[in-house]
């Protein structure tokens, strides 16, 4: 079994949380929503094979405190975080990042402000909704569910939440059991929910990355297709 290593790194307004496994080329994993390190719990081993895998939570999510209250954040910042994780544990390589949903802004935003600091970059599913060409509903949807969170609390503001973001579909899919990974972790997103609904949905998805400088760098960007298609060849 791989052996997890965990740490703490203090940055600007926060102490966050990580996990390292394996060794080889640094792999950073990039949470998104309201989950923290242990999305990738149930992959993680598996990449170890082949990678160093670094896993961490954002600021202000599970084990990583802010030093003072929670306000709106902002990409930037949690791009600097990542960038400040990435010097700790690979000062003098280059890294893959995989970032998924709002873990995928970040990973854009830390491609744009420090290209040479990356190899490649795997952004899964980012939700830039500025960049579509109608995005006011998505607007009105996310302020909804902050103020309703704001008003009503969490119960509200979630079911409103996934009503939005619906497929449309009138019977449910039948749910099934998590990995005892996601199990554990269910606490913590839960915890964390209010957080992400309020200070973190609203700005990131406003938010645009530098497109002038990610054009120049596409040749770093991975299809997440072609991610998957590896990921399958690591893990098998």
């Amino acid at each position: 079994m791989t052996k997890t290593e965990t740490g703490t790194l203090t940055v600007p307004g926060a102490t966050l949380h990580y996990e390292v496994r394996g060794s080889g080329p640094v792999l950073l994993l990039i949470p998104g929503g309201a989950g923290d390190a242990g999305l990738y719990a149930g992959m993680a081993p598996g990449l170890a094979e082949r990678y160093t895998v670094v896993s961490y939570d954002q600021r202000g999510m599970s084990r990583s405190p802010l030093d003072g209250p929670v306000g709106d954040q902002r990409v930037e910042v949690w791009a600097d975080d990542a960038r400040r994780l990435l010097d700790l544990v690979a000062p003098d390589e280059e890294a893959d990042v995989l970032g998924c949903s709002s873990g995928a802004i970040v990973a854009l935003t830390l491609l744009a402000r420090h290209p040479g600091r990356l190899r490649r970059v795997v952004a899964h599913e980012p939700p830039l909704v500025e960049l579509l060409a109608e995005p006011e509903p998505y607007r009105a949807l996310f302020a909804e569910v902050r103020e309703l969170l704001r008003q009503e609390g969490l119960e509200a503001a979630v079911a409103r939440f996934s009503e939005g973001l619906g497929d449309g579909r009138k019977e449910p899919e039948r749910a099934t059991d998590p990995a005892p990974e996601i199990r554990e972790m269910m606490p913590r997103m839960i915890a964390n929910m209010p957080v992400f609904l309020e200070h973190v949905l609203c700005p990131f998805t406003a938010s645009v990355p530098d497109l002038t400088v990610l054009r120049a760098s596409s040749d770093r960007l991975v299809e997440p297709r072609e991610f998957g298609a590896l990921l399958t060849t690591i893990l098998s």
